[in-house]
């Protein structure tokens, strides 16, 4: 109802549109389309056609202004966010030009004589109306510091001022008002809830139907991907016979097969989603929206980085109306157990879906004069929770744990962790025998460990039903349901273990031949696993129907359910014919397979597991005449810098060899899980990771020289000595760009060292020098450095003799190739448009190998504070060495700055001492620290006093390792039955 006031005094509302897709845009006409009854003027800031606002409003109050000051996420296709070009995208359009942006607003705010700025959900709209006077209030389910902060963290330091920047903007904000379906969003104190926000339909389902020319009894799918699956291949046989499609965003030169149907440009979407009986398409706030109100069930495809889509997934699959479809199905066609999978559901939301309406009259209130907001907290206070909460990823303990492992880390005070069903190992209670009552070991012994118990003991629960109301969350439930049938009782199941690791001394010199000294942690991963014959295999419905198309009987299905998946956004479950792995005669290429499984980010995960399979193939030619099953249960936490995925890999490996009778040594089982990482996942790691987890064992330090993996033996951890990892809270990502390119600074730095000892030799040889001992001596040397194989053989007295004033700091990619070729390193490739760091990169791995080697030899010293002291100092300026090579961390340089204030402090020195050092481990850029000190309980309280002070600098509790556990190797493998009733 329009009041006479607003008719005297029309308010004059400014509604910025993010540039993210139209879903931002057709929401915003319902907020403006009543604030524009109440008789109000909407000034609209869109990069969005005019079309889209001007087909539902046709008012002289409103006002539309082509503007694009945010770009939201740039779209590679229709399912795959690029992270790097949004980051580069949002700094060109709203970074670059941020001082021009905001003179610019401010001016054309005062201009308008503004009463209210409205933003969904551009940052810098809340500055421009803070600068210009103006209250301000965002309408959205997300915000952008959310989104784009794991795409900063997947592109290392590139970009990382713009979560700041948007934080700080957001903090500007009045209050949020908040939509159903919303992530959590740190930068905003206030917030409002309103009902969905959801276009009113225009036609019936009748009207629609009888326009289009489909009978009722026709079943009918609205295929809504955004407008982007142009170019895609829909064939006849992709729908069950008497269904239709109808495709929204096709091309003008696309043709289709007569059961699909193109809609016109300019279809109005609600109306068709109502008339039809199911949709397939993307996840996004527009389609879950009107999935919901009209009570049409939704079959999605993940989104690949688009982090807003978990929480929307769940709204879905709460109201009884998602189902998720794996993507190689979309696109190979195999739709038909998904769609009826999708009519057999009765959706049962019976919210509110006015929210247009709601937020208007907020809105309204809000321009008045009224005060929603509590005024508890100050602007820099608010600003200063939106970095801690939005930069620092973490989130208070309680709230949903189905939120993305990046931003809601499960660790809590309680020190529980999650992406594992397996319990904290308490030392105190070893011997847990109820497994005992369910499974009979019919090989190995699992070696007291608790954890391995509490595997088995999950084992025997997947036939009982779990509900969310008895303490399960929601992504257990469906892990366990996924679980539950996927092994047959009357089979004999292998379990593998494989520990993390903590990376004590060595790191990223592992790719250059350097010792290392690596500690396995307590952490570890299960994985289990059957084979069984494929007339006995209980297949999936996507997968049963995936074979019923190529009508070729039972073959060989590997069925893998990952534990914990759901909290990295990613499928709970991956199956696939083995056949699939297969080309031709041949196993396919490790280059076909990276691309196989890079198809479906979603579901890249199972690359580390699936991988394993193809290397056995390959390596040892195996064919594998039976389907697989496998449940992977880890403990050890994603992208903190200890080796979760030489975890999974081992353990996997471990269990399909010991399942299939072959017996490899841990050495060689290490380096085929190398092969796994290198060449089917893509990721350029050395081979330390694995062989720790294969051939390490419990309070000992597994010597390795990287040459390419000769194990020299274990070293005794002296009583005295103790290490513990302190994690940062920063991803770490072995695939990261810093750690890629710090890589392949050192590949071009020992190539260009061989070049100039090359060189030398050639003039050596030229001036015809004499023989005697010394200058023979030297041109052995020389020709030694000319063959150079691994960097780290390289002294670092020749190194500083000869050839660092020959290295530059840096170097562009493309002059490096057009001078020297390539830099010899099979699993990098060089960016001819990037700038290397080469000198920090090429000097580390030397240095750092004498570090270790004294490293070591100082563990064998006799005891005294000076051992300590020379242990710690070797592991500081490997710290630092690693930041002069651009792998440092905010959170890990706090850190390690904590333990040398906590070493240098005057309780310290009065007991001489208990923590003498710390560095970053593995491949840097954040992740873990190792801290060394005395072996003794004073030690442990200054660990827990670091770890909160480091809460109460970041707000986020660090995860301690302070124990340890064996390797693959030691543990062996588990033959398990269940045992008869």
């Amino acid at each position: 109802m329009v009041s006479e006031e607003s008719r005297k005094h029309p308010l004059v509302f400014a509604y910025y549109v993010t540039g993210h897709g139209f879903g931002h845009a057709t929401r915003v006409v319902e907020v403006a389309r009543h604030l524009i009854h109440a008789g109000h003027d909407v000034h609209v800031v869109t990069g969005a056609p005019e079309y889209v606002f001007t087909t539902e409003i046709e008012s002289p109050r409103l006002f539309i202004r082509k503007v694009l000051l945010d770009c939201g996420a740039v779209q590679a296709d229709a399912l795959t966010v690029d992270r790097l070009a949004s980051l580069e995208k949002y700094s060109e359009t709203a970074v670059a030009p941020r001082d021009a942006i905001l003179m610019t607003e401010v001016e054309w705010l005062k201009s308008i004589k503004a009463d209210l700025v409205v933003s969904d959900v551009v940052p810098v709209a809340c500055r421009a109306a803070a600068d210009a006077g103006i209250r301000s209030v965002c309408v959205t389910n997300f915000s952008w510091d959310f989104i784009y902060a794991e795409y900063v963290m997947a592109a290392g330091y590139h970009h990382r001022s713009i979560v700041w920047q948007i934080a700080e903007d957001y903090s500007h904000c009045e209050f949020l008002i908040r939509l159903p379906g919303y992530c959590p969003m740190p930068a905003f104190r206030d917030a409002i809830d309103v009902p969905l926000v959801v276009r009113r339909l225009h036609k019936s389902r009748e009207e629609v139907r009888t326009e289009l020319g489909i009978m009722e009894d026709v079943k009918v799918v609205i295929l809504n991907f955004g407008g982007q699956p142009a170019g895609w291949t829909l064939k006849e046989e992709y729908l069950p016979h008497g269904w239709l499609c109808l495709v929204c965003g096709a091309s003008d030169s696309q043709v289709f097969p007569p059961n699909f149907i193109k809609l016109a440009k300019d279809t109005y979407t609600p109306d068709v989603i109502a008339a039809s009986d199911c949709m397939l398409g993307k996840i996004g706030y527009g389609t879950v929206s009107e999935s919901l109100a009209f009570k049409i069930p939704f079959v999605f495809v993940r989104r690949d980085y688009f982090n807003e889509e978990p929480f929307l997934r769940n709204m879905l699959e709460f109201y009884q109306a998602g189902v998720e479809m794996i993507r190689r199905d979309l696109l190979t066609g195999h739709w038909r157990p998904y769609l009826e999978r999708a009519i057999s559901l009765k959706p049962c939301y019976e919210g509110g879906v006015n929210g247009g309406e709601v937020a208007a009259n907020i809105l309204q209130d809000t321009a008045s004069g009224k005060n929603y907001t509590s005024n508890k907290l100050s602007g820099a206070r608010r600003l200063q929770d939106a970095i801690v909460l939005g930069y620092q990823l973490q989130r208070v303990p309680g709230r949903d744990l189905s939120i993305p492992d990046w931003y809601a880390n499960a660790e809590t005070e309680l020190g529980l962790r999650t992406g594992s069903p397996t319990a904290e190992i308490d030392e105190d209670n070893l011997l847990m025998p109820s497994y005992l009552e369910d499974f009979e070991i019919l090989h190995g012994d699992f070696l007291g460990l608790s954890d391995t118990v509490s595997f088995l003991n999950s084992l025997s629960e997947f036939d009982v039903v779990h509900d969310s109301g008895k303490g399960t969350e929601k992504h257990q439930i469906r892990e366990r349901k996924a679980a539950a049938g996927l092994f047959n009782w009357e089979e004999d199941i292998f379990v593998a273990r494989a520990p993390g690791r903590l990376d004590v001394m060595g790191g990223i010199a592992d790719y250059s031949g350097s010792l290392v000294l690596q500690m396995p942690i307590r952490e570890a991963c299960h994985v289990a696993v059957q084979k069984i014959h494929p007339t006995k295999q209980r297949l999936w419905k996507h997968a049963q129907a995936r074979q019923d198309a190529k009508g070729q009987g039972p073959t060989p299905v590997l069925q893998i359910v990952s534990y914990g998946s759901e909290l990295s956004n990613r499928g709970p479950t991956f199956d696939m014919n083995l056949s699939d792995f297969m080309d031709g005669e041949q196993p396919m290429s490790y280059e076909a397979a990276r691309s196989f499984f890079s198809r479906d980010p979603s579901q890249r995960w199972a690359a580390y597991i699936a991988g394993t399979i193809l290397v056995l193939m390959k390596e040892f030619g195996l064919h594998f005449e039976n389907s697989i099953r496998m449940l992977v249960s880890s403990a050890v936490p994603e992208g903190k810098g200890v080796s979760s995925s030489a975890a999974v890999e081992v353990a996997t490996m471990s269990a399909v060899a010991a399942a299939h009778g072959l017996n490899i040594n841990p050495r060689d089982l290490a380096l085929l899980c190398q092969k796994v990482e290198n060449h089917v996942v893509g990721a350029p790691c050395g081979v330390m990771d694995q062989m720790t987890s294969a051939c390490g064992e419990a309070n000992k330090l597994l010597a390795m020289v990287c040459q390419p993996a000769e194990v020299l033996g274990l070293v005794d951890i002296p009583s005295h000595v103790r290490f513990w990892g302190i994690d940062s809270g920063i991803r770490h990502s072995v695939g990261g760009a810093d750690y890629g390119s710090v890589r392949i600074g050192a590949f071009m730095g020992r190539k260009i060292i061989k070049s100039v000892a090359s060189e030398l030799l050639s003039q050596s040889l030229t001036n015809g020098t004499t023989s005697d001992d010394v200058e023979e001596d030297g041109m052995e040397l020389l020709e030694t450095e000319a063959a150079l194989e691994y960097l780290c053989n390289l002294s670092a007295h020749r190194y500083e003799a000869l050839y660092v004033k020959q290295l530059p700091e840096t170097l562009l990619g493309e002059t490096f190739l057009k001078k020297y070729n390539d830099h010899s390193d099979s699993v990098t490739v060089i960016d001819h448009k990037r700038t290397y760091g080469l000198r920090a990169a090429t000097k580390h791995p030397i240095y750092e190998n004498f570090r270790v080697k004294a490293f070591k030899a100082l563990l064998t010293s006799a005891t005294s504070d000076d051992q300590l002291t020379a242990l710690g100092e070797l592991m500081y300026q490997c710290h630092y060495s690693y930041s002069a090579c651009g792998l440092g961390s905010d959170g890990t340089d706090r850190l390690v700055q904590l333990v040398q204030e906590m070493q240098h402090s005057k309780n310290s020195r009065a007991v001489d001492g208990t923590l003498y050092g710390a560095k970053i481990t593995g491949g840097g850029s954040g992740g873990t620290i190792c801290v060394v000190g005395k072996n003794s309980l004073r030690s442990s309280e200054q660990i827990l006093q670091i770890q909160q002070r480091y809460k109460s600098a970041t707000g986020y509790l660090p995860i301690v390792f302070e124990a340890s556990s064996p390797g693959a190797g030691k543990f062996g493998h588990l033959r398990i039955r269940r045992r008869r009733i």
